[in-house]
């Protein structure tokens, strides 16, 4: 217990590039290995069912980001609020949070499960546009049907996860992913190949690793050695708190609800368009078959790995974020600072490197995902994915920047302006461009409208925290000259 007080009170003394080292090397950890897992998941699925498997992963990947949007709200807000109150010295009000974020997740999480079990056909259909063949929707439902029934401990398991690092134990909260990760690793070919399961095998396998990690998880919050733990009198909303965590949570429940529109949106257009423009590699003329779910699953297998360079540097973030918060509650304005710029160029490298993959490497990383020799089908996607990756990453070394900033405004508490970084990029300027371009230049409208999104939202994040820092570095001055 004296040893994670005693991280809490270095976060507003030790040197922030030790800081941000401690903090971020495990979560970097713990991100890379979930997005290398789903990446591995993939792999299994597109060798061990095919590629029409991947497609139908790919319709789910929206209605995943809206029930996990609910948890991310929790858990990105609480975990705010609990780094902001131990840097005001105030544990109670700390415990108070956690205990409210816990009952959150657990009403969001039931009530999320029985909303898609129930309506789970109509969601799926909604999120192909209509346009996905009978064999892409079957795959997404036998997926869904089995994630849903876990999500109150999915929505646990991310969530206290993120207060977990908040709290000072940004080991343990590593290590609990590694775990979750290496569970999923090793009974994914055994239920997909050895059991002969397909693609539910790879739901089972998520759900019972996630369980196994709660589980640790709860065993940390009800220990007595832990700095913040589970008490009754925690255990019971209060309006104050609950709308604390929401307001600041909102931003990436955003974020996490735009991309899942934008997501079906693109899946719509790629299913309709697909095949359509002159620089698409495939279409409908010269392909004996549905061009549309290539596209799609094209499509997946690109977010898969730019989402894991975005994890990456999203790991820098979380790692920033209790310095922030704790630094921001103390009121030492001046590391606030120092520690952004430092995140923002940690998170820049990696996006930097991102871009060189892609643009070096495009065929050598889609076909790590599907087997070519499966078909003509599966060899087509491989060049799809090369082509969309070329593109998609034209402008990737700004991204980090952006990614930074907008989670700086959520670890300060700017609930309003971080909710506007969470939608300009995907409501404001990727979703018109998809809308405008696809129809005109097919799949290559659609690769093009991403980089385009993207400079875009970096320029207002560009205005937006020249701003913030204006104002941080009068409000450290003030208090120089007010001592």
């Amino acid at each position: 217990m004296a040893s994670a007080h005693n991280n809490t009170v270095s976060l507003g003394t030790d040197s922030l590039g030790k800081l941000l080292a401690r903090y971020s090397i495990p979560a970097i950890i713990a991100m890379a290995s979930s997005s290398l897992y789903h990446i591995i998941d993939s792999i299994f699925i597109g060798h061990g069912v095919g590629g029409a498997a991947i497609s139908g992963m790919a319709v789910t990947l929206p209605i995943m980001n809206i029930a996990s949007a609910f948890g991310a709200m929790v858990g990105v807000g609480a975990a705010a609020r609990i780094s902001i109150r131990l840097g005001e010295g105030n544990k109670r009000a700390a415990e108070d949070t956690l205990g409210n974020a816990v009952l959150l997740n657990l009403v969001l999480g039931i009530s999320i499960m029985l909303t898609f079990l129930f309506f789970l056909d109509p969601i799926l259909i909604f999120f192909s546009g209509g346009e996905a063949s009978a064999e892409t929707l079957d795959y997404a439902r036998r997926f869904m049907r089995i994630i849903m029934f876990g999500n109150i401990i999915t929505h646990l398991y991310l969530g206290l996860n993120e207060q977990l690092r908040a709290s000072g134990y940004p080991r343990k909260a590593m290590f609990i992913m590694l775990l979750s990760m290496a569970l999923c690793t090793i009974l994914n070919p055994l239920f997909i190949f050895g059991f002969g399961w397909g693609i539910e095998g790879s739901a089972i396998a998520t759900v019972i690793a996630q369980t196994i990690a709660l589980s640790v998880q709860i065993h940390h919050y009800t220990s007595k050695s832990s700095f913040l733990r589970f008490h009754r009198r925690s255990l019971r909303f209060k309006r104050p708190i609950v709308t604390a965590i929401i307001s600041i949570g909102m931003a990436p429940f955003l974020l996490n609800v735009c991309a899942s529109l934008v997501t079906r949106f693109m899946n719509t257009a790629l299913l309709k368009y697909g095949g359509t423009g002159e620089m698409d590699i495939i279409s409908a003329a010269t392909f004996d078959g549905n061009v549309g779910d290539i596209y799609v699953g094209a499509y997946g297998i690109m977010n898969r790995v730019i989402l894991l360079f975005i994890m990456v540097a999203n790991g820098f973030n979380q790692g920033m974020q209790p310095i922030v918060g704790y630094n921001y509650g103390a009121k030492q304005y001046g590391r606030v600072i120092k520690v952004l710029k430092y995140t923002i160029i940690c998170a820049s490298c990696v996006t930097t490197f991102a871009f060189l993959v892609g643009l070096l490497f495009p065929h050598q990383v889609a076909a790590a995902f599907v087997d070519s020799s499966n078909g003509v089908a599966d060899m087509a996607m491989v060049d799809v994915v090369a082509q969309g990756l070329g593109v998609a990453m034209m402008v990737f070394p700004l991204v980090g920047f952006q990614i930074v900033v907008g989670g700086f405004f959520q670890y300060i508490g700017r609930a309003p302006l971080a909710m506007f970084m969470s939608t300009t990029r995907q409501l404001l300027f990727l979703l018109p461009l998809l809308l405008t371009l696809t129809p005109r230049y097919g799949a290559m409208g659609a690769w093009m409208s991403m980089p385009i999104a993207d400079a875009a939202s970096v320029l207002v994040a560009t205005t937006l925290i020249i701003l913030q820092v204006r104002k941080l570095r009068r409000m450290e001055h003030d208090m120089h000259f007010s001592k």
